[in-house]
Order: C-alpha cells, then structure tokens, then sequence
C-alpha cells in the first residue's frame, strides 16, 4: 500500500517507514509528490495532525497519514506543546538547505527551552512528555480517520546529551533507560518512543479497520 505521509521531514519519513514496516507500506513524503505544507493553525496535536492528513490526501489523490508531534513540560503549562518545531524565533536564509535550517532551529529551540526552565533545577519539577498524535485517512473525505496517541514521559536535563536523533532529544532525558533520547540507538528508540507507541496502535489499526495485512510485531504472520 502506498501511503503519502504529511511531512518532508527525512528523518520522520525513515523514523515512520521502520515503524510501519511490517505491514509493507510504501511511505513516500509529500514533497515528493509535489504536495506543499499544509497550514497548522490549532493549538491541540489531534486538530493539526487532521489538518495535515487531509491536505496531503487531496493533493495527492492517495491515502494519507500524518504525525503531530512536540514536547509537553509541566512547569511550562504544557509549552511548548504543538509551537515545539518553531519554539524559539529563528531568522531564515532562503540558501540554506532544508536539513541545515532544520539543524538550525532545533538548537535555537533547545537554547530556549533551558532558558525558559532555568530556574527550575530539581529533576521533579522538570517533568516533560514527548506526545505523537497519528491521524490515518483513506481519503480526504473520509469519515472514519484512523487516530492513536502516544506518551513518553521523562525529564528535561540542564544541558543536552549525546548527538543522535532531533528536536529535543538531546534534552530529553528517560529515567527508566537512565539516558538521554539522543544517546539511544534507532532500535531502543524504536520500541520505546512516544511515536513507536503510537505506531503500533496504528499497525492494529490499520489491520483491523483497513484490512491490512502484514507481520505482527512479534513477527506472526
């Protein structure tokens, strides 16, 4: 199945190829197909990942899945929530490449994010979730959107960790892994992500309301 997904991020695309991977969905970015970025003006993660989903579906004239993603901190209300990619303002050269200017805004983010938490320096008042918000749609009229969520708790350190992944992972820090997202490897993130939790909803999802077939995650057929 060919399944256009609402983003031109690359690593989301490889992040979410993977995890989709035992149904044998072929996941291409929008951009590829010519799709623009969808506008996304709400202030929740299941308003926007809607919005995005149904963009790409009617332009691309195909089935479409969206992720709304960001990063929730008690001490900040729940900020920066779904402003979590554009947190911090950041002047845009147009020469730059996409993964450099991507690049770019996650380190002003970060920068931001322990400003904003400066005075807050016992573990238990730095308190954050990751959350992944997965919208699946047949069509852009579809009335039945496939929609799951996913919830990685943790704590925001005083000072970023390792150099894998992006965003905020270099801050985000897992008690129960006792590392940073940054330092963990494609495969642990994998099984214990906010988006891997998410993902798995949606395989059974996508089995169940679709009629999808394809390996179990345990690798039954």
């Amino acid at each position: 199945m060919r399944l256009v997904l609402a983003s031109n991020n690359a690593k989301k695309l490889k992040e979410l190829s993977a995890l989709l991977s035992p149904l044998a969905i072929d996941l291409v970015a929008q951009g590829t197909l010519g799709v623009a970025e969808a506008e996304e003006p709400h202030v929740t993660f299941i308003e926007n990942a809607l919005a995005k989903a149904r963009h790409a579906a009617q332009h691309s004239g195909l089935p479409a899945i969206a992720d709304d993603s960001g990063l929730c901190v008690d001490a900040l209300g729940g900020h920066p929530g779904v402003q979590s990619a554009h947190y911090a303002p950041l002047v845009i050269d147009p020469a730059w490449p996409r993964e450099d200017l991507r690049a770019r805004q996650d380190a002003a983010n970060n920068q931001r994010l322990l400003a904003d938490l400066a005075s807050h320096t016992d573990p238990a008042s730095r308190r954050a979730r990751f959350v992944c918000v997965l919208v699946a749609l047949r069509s852009a009229d579809d009335p039945e959107p496939l929609v799951v969520s996913g919830l990685w708790h943790g704590e925001i350190l005083q000072a970023p960790q390792g150099e894998g992944g992006f965003g905020y992972d270099p801050l985000m820090q897992i008690p129960a892994l006792g590392r940073s997202v940054a330092t963990l490897d494609a495969a642990v993130k994998n099984a214990h992500s906010h988006r891997a939790l998410a993902a798995a909803q949606m395989l059974a999802l996508m089995r169940s309301a679709w009629g999808l077939q394809g390996q179990q995650m345990d690798g039954r057929p």
